[in-house]
């Protein structure tokens, strides 16, 4: 029989296979597709303290081996976040992760107060945001800010804290390194690359914002070898993603050292790809005759 659960943070989890924040809604729209309760965790779209408009259209843009998206993290706030989608996800036997967003250490801190006495398990914090007070370089971008927003979150949090790393860095496995040191529970890596699309007949940019997150497969190569760069560097856990669309997409990730996965833009191409995931994995392991699937991870030196 074949033993699938991880253990993150003291959070156990069913399977290693869970969302990626932003492409999963909050499982509302999906749940007509897939059963929740089959998934490890569901990761929430990104809340904020305040309602957020997002950026102006067009702001999504398909690429060749993925896609760019510019959408600004539009949420309709903490409030209704609780009222409608964490009471939803209540019905389901699943783990929930809710993804925190801000543009000040106040705002971050805001919405992991409102969360505190919630049924979140954990709490996975977007560190891309811009940091307004700072000149708008983002949070995770800047070692003493990834490293102060991350030691005054764990003061006030209830539930573990996921730091979400940015891959537009000079060294991920240096910024894994420092969310470790201010006691950050977890890392998850990677969010989008830095990109953009031209129109060479309109001799515009394609994206009202000029620029855009890269994801998809084209990503997949770059997040797998920060996976394992950062799992070099740290003892605690990782959880992968960038580009997974089958089991041995996830495999990958795992056996470079990340103990959980989760998929992202697959969800919008076939919505039921988690489920195929989770499904392909555990049919890899009877085949191998693996027992647990800690015996995968980080077997690649």
């Amino acid at each position: 029989m074949t033993d699938m659960s991880v253990n993150i943070a003291g959070v156990e989890l069913r399977n290693p296979v869970m969302t990626a924040s932003g492409t999963f809604g909050s499982g509302i729209e999906y749940s007509e597709f897939v059963d929740l309760s089959k998934l490890g965790a569901v990761v929430t779209k990104g809340v904020s303290l305040t309602p957020w408009e997002g950026n102006p259209t067009p702001r999504v843009a398909e690429t060749y081996g993925g896609m760019l998206n510019a959408i600004g993290l539009q949420n309709p706030g903490i409030d209704t976040f609780i009222e409608r989608d964490l009471e939803f996800l209540k019905g389901f036997d699943t783990k929930v992760i809710v993804n925190v967003c801000g543009k000040t250490v106040e705002e971050y801190l805001g919405v992991v107060e409102r969360l505190a006495d919630t049924n979140a398990d954990m709490l996975e914090i977007n560190v891309s945001c811009p940091n307004v007070k700072e000149g708008a370089i983002a949070f995770g971008q800047d070692p003493k800010a990834l490293s102060d927003i991350t030691k005054q979150i764990k003061k006030k949090a209830k539930q573990p804290v996921i730091m979400k790393l940015s891959p537009n860095v000079t060294d991920i496995a240096l910024m894994a390194k420092v969310c470790e040191d201010a006691g950050a529970d977890a890392v998850s890596m990677i969010n989008t690359i830095t990109g953009m699309k031209i129109d060479v007949n309109k001799r515009r940019f394609v994206l009202a914002n000029k620029t855009g997150g890269l994801s998809g497969p084209a990503i997949k190569p770059v997040a797998v070898r920060m996976v394992w760069q950062a799992a070099q560097a740290v003892r605690i856990p990782i959880i992968g993603m960038g580009g997974i669309s089958s089991a041995e997409d996830a495999l990958e990730f795992i056996m470079a050292g990340a103990a959980a996965v989760a998929v992202g833009a697959a969800n919008f191409t076939d919505p039921y790809t988690t489920v195929k995931v989770v499904d392909g994995i555990e049919a890899y392991m009877k085949d191998n005759n693996i027992k647990t699937i800690s015996e995968l991870t980080g077997c690649v030196r």
